[in-house]
């Protein structure tokens, strides 16, 4: 079908999938910003595009809103997956992807319908070294260091699980508001620690085995859920005691189960749906080219 879309979500994290050998012109950021506009285009958190991949099954590769390309997304393999087994181009419960952050096996959860609601994704190692996000701070690790944003003095943990995260946390107790978000988070993205900006969460343990984060994605900015930034503050908050392994991150969006293992290894589940198919309309086409 030429120029047409798979539209799926993972807890309000919503994504559009197409294949680029079906499509009659390029992805290029400016086509990319014009399908994802909310109120000029289709609307969407970003667009996964299927690529050939001679180390895994499939390749994906992934890209903003505002045209840049991410190196993972949790919420978006999980989207990619069910696209995979829903368009019949996979048969398999299990299989492999490659990504810019490196592959990734995922394991489908089908349902009673046949419908693949839910996988677990293997997310590789987090790490906390200055060089994997970037960050220019010369540091052993990223670990409760302080940084200024918007005229305050925080202190940050900073992950890499394929791409990179800056996680701020308050004590137990305490909480983050909807406003310090989208305050703190535009600044932190483009704070010029990170020569390649980052990805944002402000999180706060809440139990045990448990904690709430708000996010806000390099590119995209606010978001309801993210299986990377949980993976990243599931990680952070295990590596500073916060946390036991497995953890329950809470987002606005929705629920996601992380294991952080003892090497730091992340496993991620989480529920994924299919929202609608469709085709780009010649008009649309047309003022793209």
């Amino acid at each position: 079908m030429k120029n047409g879309f798979f539209r799926g979500h993972g807890l309000g994290n919503d994504y559009l999938v197409v294949d680029p050998h079906e499509m009659t012109f390029k992805l290029t950021p400016k086509h990319i910003k014009a399908i994802c506009d909310r109120n000029w285009g289709v609307g969407s958190d970003g667009i996964l595009a299927l690529v050939p991949s001679k180390k895994a099954d499939f390749g994906l590769r992934i890209f903003n809103p505002d045209g840049s390309e991410a190196e993972k997304s949790g919420n978006g393999l999980r989207i990619f997956a069910r696209y995979l087994h829903a368009t019949g181009r996979t048969k398999k419960k299990r299989f492999t992807v490659e990504t810019k952050g490196g592959l990734v096996r995922i394991e489908l959860h089908v349902d009673r319908h046949g419908d693949a609601a839910a996988a677990t994704v293997e997310m590789g190692i987090a790490t906390f070294k200055p060089n994997a996000l970037p960050c220019s701070l010369e540091v052993p690790e990223l670990i409760q260091q302080p940084i200024k944003a918007a005229g305050r003095t925080l202190t940050f943990t900073g992950v890499s699980v394929g791409n990179p995260h800056c996680v701020v946390f308050k004590p137990a107790g305490e909480s983050w508001s909807r406003e310090e978000l989208l305050t703190l988070g535009p600044v932190l993205e483009n704070h010029g620690l990170f020569p390649k900006r980052t990805n944002v969460q402000l999180a706060v343990p809440t139990g045990p085995r448990e904690i709430f984060i708000l996010i806000w994605e390099r590119g995209a900015g606010e978001t309801q859920a993210s299986g990377s930034s949980s993976c990243a503050a599931a990680s952070a908050a295990v590596r500073l005691g916060l946390v036991r392994s497995p953890v329950t991150v809470k987002m606005p969006g929705g629920v996601l189960n992380i294991d952080v293992a003892v090497d730091f290894s992340l496993t991620m589940k989480g529920p994924v749906a299919e929202v609608a198919r469709g085709t780009l309309s010649p008009s649309f086409v047309r003022v793209l080219r």
